[in-house]
């Protein structure tokens, strides 16, 4: 792949869940000579695989993939620690002449690289973090939810009102600092030359693919991936585990609820997590490139993204 010296190419590839992001990554990267830096934060962690949807190891084979298989699930992980590894990652693969492809669905840490956010450092108030989990485990994550809702409109509006671990960190922060959780992420100028790429679906045919994808980690085995974790002493405690689908599958293993139960819950907020995605990654976003999902589509992506590499190029 051709393009100037002083070109800092970074390509993106988002979307929502199950959109085919990791297809595309992998296609981009062997077509046009690239490494794949993953953006998802539920692949960093080990004995994880059904459940997140993790590449497979023969797709892990046929490019490089960084950030995948980092942590154990009881291991502490940041925005800030990823921001460093993920920058770190960059410059190594600029500096073999390949392209970085960084690719995933997890808003804040996809737009802590391309916004390049100053994230101010920010140690935990482990006795504040007790008395607000407390709360959310006696009165409800509710309750908490709606007090974000008040205090910080923007941070509710990405936050999971139902993730207990989130609304909690937001409230600490501000709690110890006296700003807005959302306010203290500044924008800063992006080193790179962005390349975003999104894939984009009609909303009923995303959430058949959805479904179709669920239904295949539980016949790939989700419910014995859970059943290990559960022996090595891992439970929804865990930010880890507190993924949509080993939660549910946990309550089903400790005789919470019903299989049928715990799968229709895994779709349902699949669909939800969907849409909350939606407010970080807008289908009307300027810097975004959105490709309809159709045969042509890697094809497609490879020529968008080497028009846009070799343009400047005499």
């Amino acid at each position: 792949m051709l393009y100037k010296r002083e070109q800092n190419p970074l390509i993106v590839v988002l979307g929502p869940t199950a959109s085919g992001k990791t297809d595309l990554a992998i296609h981009i990267a062997e077509q046009l000579g690239g490494e794949i830096i993953s953006g998802d934060s539920r692949l960093f962690y080990r004995g994880m695989d059904i459940g997140t949807a993790k590449p497979t190891a023969a797709q892990l084979a046929r490019v490089p993939h960084y950030l995948v298989d980092i942590l154990d699930p009881d291991e502490p992980f940041s925005l800030a620690l990823f921001q460093q590894l993920c920058t770190e990652k960059i410059v190594d693969i600029r500096s073999r002449g390949l392209l970085p492809i960084l690719v995933g669905g997890t808003g804040q840490y996809i737009q802590a690289i391309t916004q390049a956010w100053q994230i101010p450092e920010q140690a935990a108030d482990l006795r504040l973090r007790e008395v607000l989990e407390k709360i959310g485990r006696e009165q409800g994550v509710d309750t908490l939810f709606r007090y974000l809702q008040k205090v910080d409109p923007p941070a509710a509006e990405v936050i999971d009102r139902r993730n207990l671990r989130r609304v909690v960190r937001a409230l600490e922060v501000i709690y110890h600092t006296g700003r807005r959780f959302s306010s203290q992420k500044v924008r800063g100028d992006s080193p790179y030359d962005l390349i975003q790429i999104g894939i984009s679906w009609t909303r009923e045919d995303l959430y058949q693919r959805i479904d179709t994808r669920i239904d295949q980690m539980l016949s790939e085995g989700l419910v014995d991936e859970v059943k290990r974790l559960m022996t090595k002493g891992y439970t929804p405690a865990l930010p880890s585990m507190s993924a949509i689908g080993y939660n549910e599958i946990y309550a089903y293993l400790v005789n919470e609820i019903t299989l049928e139960d715990a799968i229709v819950l895994v779709k349902r907020k699949t669909r939800q997590f969907v849409r909350r995605q939606a407010n970080w990654f807008k289908p009307y976003a300027e810097d975004i490139n959105w490709f309809e999902q159709g045969q042509d589509l890697h094809e497609n992506v490879c020529r968008y993204i080497q028009s846009r590499l070799t343009q400047t190029i005499p």
